[in-house]
Order: C-alpha cells, then sequence, then structure tokens
C-alpha cells in the first residue's frame, strides 16, 4: 500500500470520527433542551445532528462503493474506531429522538 493511500484512509477515518462525534454531541445537547422543556432548540439541534451523521455517512458509502468497485479497503484499528464512533452516534441520534417524543407526549398529557 502507497503512503497516499494511507493518508487517504486516515482522511477518510478521522473524518468519519469528526462528523460523527459532531452528531453525537449535538444529539445530546437536543436531550437536554428537551429537558428544559425547550423543544424548538431539541428539534433544530436533532437536524443538525441527523446533517451531521449523514456526512460521517457520505464517507463511509465512499468506500463500500469503492470496494464495490474491486478496490480493496485496507482495514486499520483507526478506520475501526471510526466505524463504532458512527455506528455509536446514528444510534444514540435514534434513542433520543425517541425520548424526546416521549418527553413531549408525556408533557402534552398535563
Amino acid at each position: 500500500m502507497e503512503v497516499e493511500e494511507i493518508l487517504d484512509m486516515e482522511t477518510i477515518s478521522m473524518n468519519i470520527i469528526a462528523h460523527s462525534g459532531d452528531a453525537r454531541s449535538l444529539a445530546f445537547e437536543a436531550l437536554r433542551k428537551c429537558r428544559e422543556e425547550n423543544f424548538e432548540e431539541s428539534d433544530r439541534l436533532i437536524k443538525k445532528a441527523e446533517k451531521a451523521s449523514v456526512e460521517a455517512h457520505h464517507s463511509q458509502t465512499n468506500l463500500l462503493v469503492s470496494e464495490a468497485q474491486g478496490k480493496a479497503t485496507p482495514i486499520s484499528v483507526l478506520l475501526i474506531h471510526a466505524q463504532d464512533h458512527l455506528m455509536t452516534s446514528m444510534l444514540a441520534i435514534d434513542l433520543i429522538k425517541e425520548i424526546i417524543l416521549l418527553e413531549q407526549e408525556r408533557r402534552e398529557e398535563k
């Protein structure tokens, strides 16, 4: 593997990590706003979290497309770490969205 390929994989991995981290942070901030009953801000933050997650997912999709075209993806601990970040941030967003909906419903019933 050439140095340029290694650097590209590191860049892709770090891109996934950065965007996933942003997504997770935004999702938890949305949850905090929900606890403050600021549902408008909570919704805005969840949408930002989803956009950040999509950015991370685009990088992952590019790797999948490249591999489907026959170019092997060099696996590294950094790439595995990036995938972990992506999956946990996606799960966090999904769960937090459900928690926010439950909280909104609970407060509407009062």
